[in-house]
């Protein structure tokens, strides 16, 4: 739907989406085992393969299903007209299963961009704390120097390298899909970096916002294009973190934190 028309008589038309719904990819099986090697204090995450391959667990497919259910009752007031995905497979099969119960439309093509992916971790992927702190002591100096804003991982990403990739995300969004309802499905350092870039907050702010508590799996932050907002109008913010979906549909909700590691989150 790149380029979907936009009808030239709204006043949103031109600039940005009129609705911007952004979620964290319902629970992987990767946020289990990283939860189990905490609890045992294992060094590293007993996950095989790929950080990009990790699937959803049956939890999360569950909580993306409830997430869906809520949108086609019309919770939402509007069911996306674009549906852009991280390509990382716990967020692909979040939006697929989001789909598959009517959360848009049966044939809305899911459009996946490199951009929303997971935060890099380098050489810290797939270990615990405890797996840090004994393998790699300087890093977590540097990180507690640096603080977790900047500290840049040897291979990997700050989150100041992932608000980059995602402010090129939302000149693409606002260049393509300017008054549609367009819904992101990623992770959650991706959401916190969009609430940085759209609400042009600080470092302070967005790590106090951070600390308060997880973005929840298949969280919901939501905005919607205000006239009044700003002096040319732009995106305000309706919720953050919203669960009720996924709790009305019964299905538990839960949160990983966003560690010095790649906690597959």
């Amino acid at each position: 739907m790149i380029n979907g028309a936009t009808d030239v008589n709204r006043p949103d038309a031109g600039r940005w989406p009129a609705t911007l719904w952004i979620v964290r990819h319902g629970q992987s099986a990767g946020n289990v085992a990283r939860d189990a090697a905490d609890a045992a204090g294992d060094l590293r995450i007993a996950i095989e393969g790929r950080d990009v391959d990790v699937p959803l667990s049956a939890l999360g497919r569950e909580q993306a299903e409830a997430l869906g259910r809520w949108f086609a009752r019309g919770d939402a007031h509007g069911l996306p007209e674009v549906m852009l995905s991280s390509p990382y497979l716990r967020a692909i099969e979040t939006a697929q299963a989001f789909r598959a119960a009517g959360g848009c439309d049966a044939d809305e093509a899911i459009c996946l961009d490199e951009r929303l992916r997971e935060k890099e971790f380098g050489i810290l992927d797939g270990l615990t704390h405890a797996g840090i702190a004994a393998q790699f002591p300087d890093q977590s100096h540097f990180r507690s120097v640096l603080g977790k804003f900047y500290h840049r991982p040897p291979g990997g990403e700050s989150w100041a390298d992932v608000i980059l990739r995602l402010r090129s995300l939302m000149d693409t969004v606002s260049l393509h899909y300017a008054g549609m309802r367009v819904m992101i499905v990623a992770h959650q350092v991706v959401v916190l970096c969009l609430r940085y870039i759209i609400e042009t907050l600080d470092e302070a702010r967005i790590l106090e916002i951070d600390r308060a508590g997880d973005v929840a799996n298949c969280g919901v932050t939501e905005y919607r294009f205000d006239l009044a907002h700003g002096r040319h109008g732009g995106l305000a913010l309706v919720r953050y973190n919203e669960t009720a979906p996924v709790e009305q549909g019964a299905a538990p909700v839960t949160s990983a934190p966003d560690p010095i590691v790649a906690a597959r989150g």
